[in-house]
């Protein structure tokens, strides 16, 4: 172990152990999304683990990242799980989006003064990229969206949605990924799902997605680098389990 990644291990354990812990059954039980908590999750680096440090992320190590998570695991499993989904937004726009995008969007959401959702998941169609019906189609500098999604952790709180939308061919080819900042005339919020568990990272049932216009994340074959996203939040899914 390097002697930056005990220092970092040892902070996130510390944060994990006063600020989630003591409140994470409380959180799960009011159904609570601590916004606030995740803000001091921020100031500690956490809301760009993998985000270039030109924008104010951290950069870390896929190892790294997975140890971080690992600790903040112990503490509250259900945030530590949100806040993995928000890296992977703060990391797709900061490896896919333009300089403009990055610059508008990425510096908040790795010090998580914005939060961000990830909208991939349907009511027809569950988590299979290929499968989503929700489409964009490009309006002068605009997408018009119009789909439904659900189980958006965050929805509701976040600054910027990160919609998995169709915008060419049938099948995974033809799917992007459009930047969707909060306030998008169109975008809706239904009730909290009733899970079993998990409750704290809000999963709204419908998110609302019917002629709104967007800003494009990307151009074309976007749904390999979402499939990139999701494959390198595994580990750290995994260490959710293992903590």
């Amino acid at each position: 172990m390097t002697e930056e990644r005990d220092a970092l291990i040892q902070a996130v354990r510390e944060f994990a152990d006063l600020e989630l812990a003591p409140n994470a059954e409380r959180w799960d039980a009011e159904k609570h999304f601590p916004v606030d908590t995740l803000r001091l999750a921020g100031q500690l680096g956490l809301g760009g683990e993998s985000v270039r440090e030109d924008v104010g992320g951290s950069g870390l190590s896929r190892l790294d990242a997975v140890a971080m998570f690992e600790e903040l695991a112990k503490g509250d499993t259900t945030i530590a799980a949100y806040i993995s989904i928000h890296n992977m937004v703060a990391w797709m726009i900061d490896t896919y989006g333009d300089d403009a995008q990055r610059e508008r969007w990425v510096p908040g959401l790795a010090a998580m003064t914005d939060l961000g959702s990830y909208c991939l998941t349907e009511p027809g169609a569950g988590s299979d990229a290929a499968a989503i019906t929700t489409s964009a189609r490009r309006d002068g500098d605009d997408y018009v969206i119009n789909g439904v999604k659900q189980f958006v952790s965050g929805a509701g709180s976040s600054a910027v949605h990160l919609v998995m939308a169709r915008t060419g061919e049938p099948g995974s080819r033809g799917i992007s990924a459009i930047v969707v900042p909060d306030g998008t005339p169109g975008l809706g919020f239904g009730r909290n799902e009733e899970k079993m568990g998990w409750h704290a990272p809000r999963g709204h049932q419908r998110d609302h997605a019917a002629g709104r216009r967007a800003e494009p994340s990307g151009r074309g074959r976007v749904t390999t680098n979402a499939g990139r996203a999701v494959r390198d939040r595994r580990p750290s899914t995994r260490d959710l389990g293992y903590a």
